[in-house]
């Protein structure tokens, strides 16, 4: 990738991040075209091509910028920091609001491409995908105190059924096209407060 685009003034290098997140979304790989992204920037196919040498590159950056703003959003909240995992849960909550209000198509276009069938990207999609949950799920474990949940429970497994339900819900709103965060963050705080009454430990 041209250096040049990071030279950009953040708001534009915003608008072409946009402009290809809603391009890729709406379309397979294949069929989206590097002109109609160019487009929504304001920008020509030519200078497009000049921050970025091919649509593969291009591809792969958005989707790299998914995971670099994410883990930026989440640090930036302390939801790797210690604590109590369902605060750490509405901080994360938190971020990822900051993150759909500032990128609106961000979430359309991760389950365009983590579905994406096409053999030029999709393994590279998921090899990206693995490292990134690994990340994730490995920083958010670490921290979590066995006494603190119900005798027995598999805290690997409560994860991963949290994350899957989180993610499913986000499928089922950008699916419809109804992305309302102030919706979403009332439903994922409805979400936690049920997770807590059947995961935590009852005082006695």
């Amino acid at each position: 990738m041209n250096e040049k685009f990071y030279n950009l003034p953040e708001e534009k290098q915003q608008k072409i991040i946009n402009a290809g997140y809603r391009i890729f979304s709406q379309n397979s790989y294949r069929k989206s075209p590097v002109s109609e992204i160019a487009a929504e920037a304001g920008i020509s196919k030519s200078l497009l091509f000049h921050y970025f040498k091919n649509k593969k590159e291009l591809y792969l950056f958005l989707w790299d910028t998914c995971g670099q703003v994410t883990i930026e959003y989440l640090e930036k909240y302390g939801c790797y920091e210690p604590g109590d995992l369902f605060e750490m849960m509405l901080r994360g909550l938190k971020a990822k609001m900051e993150i759909m209000r500032r990128y609106p198509d961000l979430g359309a276009f991760v389950i365009k491409a983590f579905y994406e069938k096409n053999p030029e990207i999709s393994q590279l999609i998921q090899e990206r995908y693995r490292k990134l949950l690994t990340y994730r799920a490995d920083a958010m474990l670490t921290q979590l105190d066995p006494s603190d949940f119900v005798e027995g429970l598999d805290l690997s497994m409560m994860y991963q059924e949290m994350y899957l339900a989180s993610e499913g819900y986000l499928w089922e709103k950008v699916q419809k096209g109804n992305v309302d965060c102030d919706e979403m963050e009332r439903d994922f705080m409805k979400m936690i407060d049920f997770w807590k009454s059947i995961y935590l430990r009852k005082e006695k």
